[in-house]
């Protein structure tokens, strides 16, 4: 039997979905609920399910980044999205990102049996021990993309912070694994490098200001210890910071 998750911050959506569908005749079984993005993909990796239903509007969660974020690492679990955000341009790209339905709330039972007869066609397609099947390269490749660019747009915006890899995949809804193998995949660079790269580019503006102090600059993007922001510096710049300020002058 294909296993189903839903996940839902409105209890009442939950209960319908679990208890208002007989999920044995289309040879299905809910093995859990969650009411928050977060704690739905903890069962995710907990529970592998085949089948997700979820709302993408759940507090400040940024529902077209986990939509992406599943997508990416669990090319071959079937979404099927249920809100009450009414915007047509919003569905295409969450259908383009790996969405298998878009559903608007109040959803009629025939829609979502529609929607479990599609996704559970599609798993009966997908052959085992296969990543995802060629139909789904192009929208593999656009989920991991959209995941890769929100991680670096996170990080632009908080390098100053003391950033992990786990903290920027979180916000991603991946994995930490899964996002240092994107990052590997489409920058060529690992979390580290990425991270330092966008600071060293901060560093490389701010250095255009000849009031500021090296060692300030350097704690101003997100470094405790100068001699590492010098080594990093060089790295990247490929000279030293007084000497990149030198030719700028």
């Amino acid at each position: 039997m294909y296993k189903v998750l839903i996940v839902d911050d409105e209890h009442i959506i939950v209960e319908g979905l679990s208890k208002g569908i007989d999920w044995a005749k289309y040879n299905c079984e809910v093995v859990g609920t969650a009411g928050s993005g977060e704690e739905g993909m903890e069962l995710i990796r907990e529970l592998s399910p085949d089948i997700l239903f979820t709302d993408i509007c759940m507090g400040e969660m940024d529902g077209l980044t986990m939509i992406a974020g599943i997508r990416s690492e669990f090319p071959n679990l079937q979404v099927t999205i249920l809100t009450g955000y009414r915007d047509f341009e919003y569905a295409q790209r969450a259908i383009r990102l790996g969405a298998s339905r878009f559903l608007l709330k109040p959803s009629k039972m025939e829609e979502l049996i529609e929607a479990i007869g599609g996704m559970t066609a599609k798993l009966d397609l997908i052959k085992p021990n296969v990543p995802s099947n060629e139909g789904d390269e192009e929208t593999d490749a656009a989920a991991s993309s959209y995941v890769v660019t929100r991680a670096l747009n996170y990080m632009e915006k908080n390098y100053k912070e003391k950033l992990r890899l786990v903290d920027v995949a979180e916000k991603c809804f991946v994995s930490q694994w899964h996002l240092s193998k994107l990052l590997n995949k489409y920058e060529g660079i690992g979390f580290s490098d990425a991270l330092n790269r966008i600071r060293v580019k901060k560093a490389e503006e701010l250095l255009m200001d000849p009031t500021l102090r090296v060692s300030d600059i350097a704690e101003m993007v997100g470094f405790i210890d100068m001699a590492h922001f010098s080594r990093v510096f060089k790295k990247w710049a490929g000279c030293s910071a007084n000497e990149y300020r030198n030719k700028q002058k």
